[in-house]
């Protein structure tokens, strides 16, 4: 079971977010399109990506975790700069 407070300090959208996030700059430094990522990750059809970034659908952990070894197993040609902290502004 999830610890509530896991889900007060990370909740749903705040992961999904991320995860996005993540996806977003990987595809940017990799030069490609998140549903071409997605399609070669999880083979996911080419309204995936759509479907997350919209809301209408979320993966399951499983597929987070198929993505993310993808992104691991496949690193851009140039290395990814980390996502610039919003706070230090």
């Amino acid at each position: 079971m999830f610890p509530l407070d896991e889900w007060e300090k990370n909740p749903p959208n705040a992961v999904m977010e991320k995860l996005i996030s993540e996806i977003e700059i990987h595809c940017t430094a990799a030069g490609m399109s998140p549903p071409r990522l997605l399609r070669e990750a999880i083979n996911a059809s080419w309204s995936t990506w759509d479907a997350w970034k919209g809301g209408v659908s979320t993966p399951t952990m499983k597929i987070v975790d198929r993505t993310r070894a993808y992104m691991a197993a496949h690193p851009p040609a140039l290395p990814i700069a980390p996502p610039a902290d919003e706070d230090a502004a």
